[in-house]
């Protein structure tokens, strides 16, 4: 066979020499043959005899003519492809035939190389019906190893050209990829100076990401690399230019030097065994001097650690080293560590030791230094958590949730935004049922709730996180009942500020909801309405209105636009959304649908967004309301946690939101029949929306009668405001209050009757007043003064002071109902009982002994608690009846301030600060938070310097805004002014030394209450010219008092310190102080001075040392009231005799009462203007006046009314002035034209006799002093 088709071939090779130009049939045909006839020939054996010589050379003779013809006829550079093809298929034989020699000379070779990669280049088109015969041409070159040749002939070019071919071609066949894979391993073990130059090729290929999923490069260049780690020299080889990679990258020219992260991933993933030599480098990598480095080695060393070969596992010493890097010095390397987490633990989830280790490291990056670290770890975390729900560690979701209150707020927004999808993502799993409600997720929405008390970024106030909660913490297509079930179990997480911070919310939105259903009706009315008048209220109202919006002024803005618009679609939209209380309704559809129709490219889209968006219930709606009592009624051996938060939160939406329950009457009144355990909170639900609810009067009214005459306390104060809100009949009442006071005399219930009493005093009473005199004697006596009740059993166990016995409770009930009907009661008794309730109130603080009894085994106990409720007593009842309350009764209720009792004094001291904050008390009250300065427990302290901080903030403000206002304030507006008050209390301690001593201490536990306040607040020299009216004896305590409080302003000057001017007038309280009536001259018998100033400064150190704890004392100084800082003077500088104004005669406090006052206004020294500023008088002082000491609201709205005619009546003409001998300050006497002056201007002022006061033109009226002795 062999002969016949060496024949052949021969004879073809001859034919085609002589044929010069041969047509391609021809050619086609007879080099078909010659390819059948090449294939059928077998390649000789190495000739070892001389007939295999002879055989070998007759065999070459007759292949010559061919490879002569394809050579030298000029087939090799034949434009037709199936020529091209035959003559490759003949090439391939003829140098399988004659390895290992050549069948074509070396100047021959290129060509024939160049003809073969040509035909390479086809393998691309797969459809071809030539694409099985070059795949075999491919296979025949892979076996022969040939392609080495083109290395020998030095055709570089040609073998990187062919490897890009082979790379560009290479489909997702094995017979295509095992045959290139083998020709390029082949070339590669004998190239020496092109190596590198083709492992580039490879390994930029074993990088490139292929879009067309066809195309297989990757997996060619994995393929050649997986075969070099098998080859110990190519290994090696490979090993050594990625380690150069790492070392010398600078000195490399290859551009893959840049991608040696990749690089090193790649290979990882198809040969990790190739790496075992360069993991060592990566170690040194890790921990290298250059931060880029390190940065470069952790981002590689990540990306090993995100394949899923166990690499952790393998490479422990490695892992070891990436962790420090979490902790790297350098912010940058940090963060490249936290973005590699990421991958990591999305590889690893299950690898538990190294996972967690990894989590740990996230988690205290968290808590990291830099804020973008942080930054990152909450990112990182977040993905991670969303990656799988399930998975999720508490501890690390705790620790990202706390980045809510990070001290940098673009940490906290990153927060927000990653755990609102977080969250998002939990609340889907739970709908789907693949998870349950956790309480470590619930715990984002609390955290977000806290952002409302971010006073440092206006994105996280109410307004914002109103949004949040409506639109951005559930996906948008999550049912009712879910979101309510999230609530629900969100709600029983919450703390009282997480409370009060949702109760502001929806406050605010009701609030916005009612303005703007006024507007809206408004604007209905335009035309029945005067214009301007109606556009001034219009104004207002979009003031109003926009302050709930986060940026008010554009608010306002686009308000002014929307009310000109005259399309009515608006506004009728706008009308539905406040009207509907559903939260999935038409008007939802309508308002997406208008929203479209703006289009988001309109300027006041996102406005309108948002104001839609307020107008809807979309936080809760009446479905939210029904879910709730579904749950409630449902729940008969469920949670009962869960119930309880339920119910509070059904307490909060209806407390805000009364409407929501309409229509849901019967399901909450069969829920009510139930006797739940939440039964007490769906009373008080009836209280705050029995307006709104339609009961039958008839079902109800049993209930919450039985109630209040046999329920608890609670259940029948709720009761009470039920059958208030539920408007019944004054008959109701009237029978309800006999049948109370038939139970109250026979000692039925005492504890819910005295309650139930309160309420009826508070609602209905008329009904009341006929029997308050009865009433309030038979509680006196019979409860409150008797040493033995009868009602119940006491208690044995009292381990803290916060427990007391039945008896004592019982006294401290009535005292309430005591205090409830001399609030809410009017009439002639009343007035007449108050001073015996007074009275009473006042034994109970001094004498708290004679109240309880010795039986119970608890005295100190009950002492406590009757002191602690007769002080806050006299706190609610000052509001109305504060002219009632003597000096003595008010010295012994702020003391409690002091009380031995640590359960008592913090009580107190919380109960002042509420009442001062909702302006129920009156200022004078705030002493207390002076004489409580000492108290040696650390949080109390801290705590009192807090409420004091807060009442200086705003009654500041307030009587700035009444200073600046048209109705004028003056000095008794401004929280100084309880300085007067603290002086007198003072003066009276039982320590103060009764002759004038040298020794600082017992003077520096004196002041220490004065000193506290002096530092924000007051010019003390306001008591100079004034004396005791109580007691004469302590006029020379308050003398050292106000010698020791100037020296002390003077020291804060020195240091920085503003001190307040001195008004030319300041009024005292008339029942505190009268005025001197010896003249200020040579014959005066009062001392000069009773301390040197070596005393006072040593007074004053000892007083910074232990009352002024560190940073406060600056603080409260930014609060005083502005009067203008030109006139800051010296006190001290100045030689007045501050007692020679004093008068120790008496004078009956009736007749001081009535004397007039000199309303003056200081005449201006005659200055230059521009060294005013330093100017020190030499002496003198201000005028000093008498007032009411009532400050209450009440007189205040009754001064107002008549203020014009008061001014004209009670005080000197505005143009008389008084000139003062060496005035202490420029000052000037606000334009006595507000409600305060108008109350407390009326009283007398009185001048030293050295103040000339020119003769009134106005008529004088006198006033009877209700804070006489007489009330005493």
């Amino acid at each position: 066979m062999d002969e016949s088709s060496l024949q052949l071939v021969s004879e073809i090779g001859r034919h085609l020499a002589h044929r010069t130009r041969p047509n391609k049939d021809f050619l086609v045909k007879s080099l078909g043959k010659a390819a059948n006839a090449l294939a059928l020939i077998k390649q000789s054996p190495q000739p070892r005899t001389a007939k295999e010589v002879q055989a070998a050379k007759k065999q070459e003779d007759a292949l010559k003519p061919l490879a002569n013809a394809v050579v030298c006829g000029g087939l090799l550079q034949h434009a037709d492809k199936e020529v091209r093809l035959l003559v490759a298929m003949c090439v391939t034989d003829l140098f399988r035939i004659m390895a290992p020699v050549p069948p074509f000379e070396d100047k021959h070779l290129r060509d024939v190389f160049k003809l073969i990669i040509s035909l390479f280049e086809d393998l691309a088109d797969t459809a071809s019906p030539f694409f099985s015969k070059r795949v075999k041409v491919l296979e025949t070159m892979a076996q022969l190893k040939c392609c080495v040749i083109m290395l020998e002939i030095d055709c570089i070019d040609l073998v990187l050209e062919m490897f890009n071919i082979f790379f560009s071609v290479v489909r997702d066949e094995h017979l295509l990829i095992s045959a290139m894979t083998s020709i390029m391993i082949n070339i590669l073990n004998e190239s020496e100076e092109a190596f590198q130059q083709l492992l580039e090729v490879i390994l930029q290929n074993l990088i490139r990401q292929n879009k067309d999923a066809i195309f297989t490069a990757d997996k060619l260049a994995a393929s050649v690399i997986k075969a070099c780690a098998q080859e110990d020299e190519l290994n090696s080889l490979v090993c050594g230019f990625l380690t150069t990679c790492i070392h010398d990258r600078d000195a490399m020219g290859s551009e893959l030097k840049e991608y040696y992260n990749e690089i090193f991933s790649k290979v990882f993933q198809c040969a990790p065994e190739m790496l075992l030599d360069v993991i060592p480098s990566l170690i040194k990598e890790l921990s290298a001097d250059e931060v880029d480095v390190r940065i470069k080695a952790v981002n590689l060393v990540g990306m090993l650690f995100a394949l899923q070969h166990h690499v952790v596992q393998k490479y422990h010493e490695l892992f070891v080293e990436f962790l420090k890097r979490f902790s790297d010095k350098s912010v940058d390397v940090r963060i490249s560590a936290l973005q590699c987490a990421k991958a990591f633990y999305l590889a690893n989830p299950y690898d538990g030791t190294e996972s967690r280790e990894i989590m740990t490291s996230v988690g205290d990056r968290l808590l990291d230094s830099d804020d973008q670290v942080r930054k990152q770890a909450v990112l990182v975390a977040c993905d991670i958590f969303s990656s799988n729900l399930k998975l999720v560690s508490s501890k690390l979701l705790s620790q990202a949730t706390e980045r809510l209150r990070d001290i940098k707020i673009t940490v906290r927004k990153s927060a927000l935004q990653k755990l609102i999808k977080v969250y998002r993502d939990y609340c889907k799993k739970c709908y789907e049922g693949s998870m349950t409600i956790s309480d470590h997720f619930e715990e984002i929405p609390c955290k977000i709730m806290m952002l409302c008390y971010d006073k440092d970024c206006k994105e996280f106030r109410f307004q914002n996180i109103e949004f949040v909660l409506a639109n951005d913490l559930f996906p948008e297509d999550l049912s009712v009942e879910e979101r309510t079930n999230h609530w629900m179990h969100m709600f029983s997480l919450f703390s009282f500020p997480h409370e009060k911070a949702l109760d502001t919310i929806l406050t605010q939105k009701r609030r916005f909801q009612n303005e703007m259903k006024s507007y809206l009706a408004m604007r209905k009315k335009l035309k029945e309405i005067c214009p301007e008048e109606t556009q001034k209220k219009i104004e207002i109202m979009f003031t109003k209105i926009a302050a709930f919006f986060p940026d008010s002024h554009k608010a306002e803005e686009c308000l002014h636009k929307l009310n000109q618009i005259k399309d009515n679609s608006v506004f009728k939209l706008l009308e539905k959304l406040l009207e509907e209380q559903a939260f999935t309704t038409i008007g939802q559809t309508m308002k997406d649908k208008h929203l479209v129709m703006i289009g988001d490219s309109n300027p006041n889209y996102e406005f309108l967004r948002l104001l839609f968006s307020k107008c809807s219930s979309n936080i809760f709606s009446s479905e939210h309301v029904k879910c709730i009592l579904d749950y409630l009624s449902n729940n008969e051996n469920g949670n009962k946690d869960l119930e309880d938060s339920s119910a509070n939160l059904l307490l909060a939406i209806v407390r805000n939101f009364p409407s929501m329950l309409k229509g849901l009457e019967k399901q909450f009144q069969k829920l009510l029949e139930q006797k739940s355990p939440v039964n007490d909170k769906l009373i008080e639900v009836i209280a705050k929306a029995g307006s709104h609810m339609s009961f039958n009067h008839s079902d109800i009214y049993p209930l919450l009668k039985r109630i209040c005459l046999d329920g608890t306390r609670r259940q029948a104060k709720f009761a009470g405001s039920a059958i208030a809100a539920l408007s019944f009949e004054q008959s109701v009442f009237r029978k309800l209050y006999e049948e109370l006071v038939d139970s109250l005399y026979s000692k039925r219930n005492v504890p819910t009757i005295l309650q139930s009493l309160g309420f009826i005093a508070q609602y209905s009473v008329s009904n009341f007043e006929t029997q308050v005199e009865e009433i309030t004697s038979y509680i006196c006596q019979k409860i409150i003064q008797m040493e033995h009740l009868d009602d119940g059993h006491y208690a044995t166990s009292f381990h803290d002071t916060s427990q007391c016995s039945e008896s004592c409770r019982l006294k401290i009930y009535g005292l309430k109902t005591l205090v409830k009907i001399s609030l809410h009661c009017e009439g002639s008794h009343v007035k007449h009982n108050i001073n015996g309730v007074l009275d009473i109130l006042s034994r109970m603080l001094r004498e708290s002994d004679n109240f309880i009894s010795i039986a119970t085994g608890s005295c100190e106990s009950d002492k406590a608690h009757i002191r602690l409720a007769a002080a806050k007593a006299i706190l609610r009842l000052a509001r109305k009846w504060d002219l009632h309350i003597t000096p003595d009764i008010f010295r012994f209720t702020i003391l409690i301030a002091k009380d031995s009792s640590f359960f008592v004094r913090s009580t107190f001291l919380s109960k002042t600060q509420k009442l001062l904050k909702e302006h129920k008390l009156p200022i004078r009250f705030a002493c207390a938070f002076a004489l409580a300065v000492t108290d040696g427990t650390d949080d109390l302290q801290y705590q009192n310097y807090k409420y004091m901080r807060e009442f200086i903030k705003d009654y500041s403000i307030l009587a700035r805004r009444r200073q600046t206002s048209a109705v004028q304030g003056v000095i008794i507006d401004y929280p100084a002014y309880i300085l007067v008050f603290l002086i007198h209390v003072l003066a009276r301690n039982n320590d103060f030394p009764f002759e004038v001593c040298q020794d600082e201490k017992p003077y520096a536990d004196l002041c220490s209450p004065l000193f506290f306040i002096l530092q924000a607040l007051v010019d003390i020299s306001i008591v100079e010219g004034a004396q005791d009216i109580v007691n004469d004896a302590v006029l020379h305590k308050l003398h050292m008092l106000a010698e020791i409080g100037i020296f002390i302003l003077n020291e804060f000057n020195h240091g920085g310190i503003s001190v307040l001017q001195t008004p030319g007038q300041i009024l005292l309280p008339s029942s505190l102080y009268r005025v001197s009536l010896i003249k200020n001259d040579t014959s005066s018998k009062c001392p000069k001075s009773f301390f040197d100033e070596k005393f006072l400064s040593r007074v004053f150190h000892a007083l910074k040392e232990s009352t002024v704890p560190h940073g406060y004392a600056q603080k409260p100084a930014k609060t005083l009231p502005k009067h203008g800082h030109k006139g800051q003077q010296d006190v001290k500088k100045s030689n007045v005799n501050i007692y020679g104004v004093l008068d120790s005669a008496s004078s009956k406090p009736d007749d001081l009462s009535r004397r007039e006052i000199a309303n003056a206004k200081a005449v201006r020294p005659n200055i230059p203007s521009v060294k005013r500023g330093k100017c020190v008088p030499s002496s003198g002082s201000g005028t000093v006046g008498l007032h009411e000491c009532s400050m209450t609201e009440k007189q205040q709205k009754i001064a107002s009314k008549h203020c014009e005619k008061t001014i004209e009546r009670n005080m000197l003409s505005s143009s008389d002035s008084v000139r003062f001998k060496g005035s202490l300050t420029e000052s000037h006497v606000p334009t006595r034209k507000s409600k305060r002056a108008a109350a407390c201007s009326s009283e007398n002022a009185v001048t030293s006799s050295k103040h000339t006061v020119e003769p009134s033109k106005c008529r004088r009226t006198k006033r009877k002093d209700t804070c006489g002795s007489k009330l005493m």
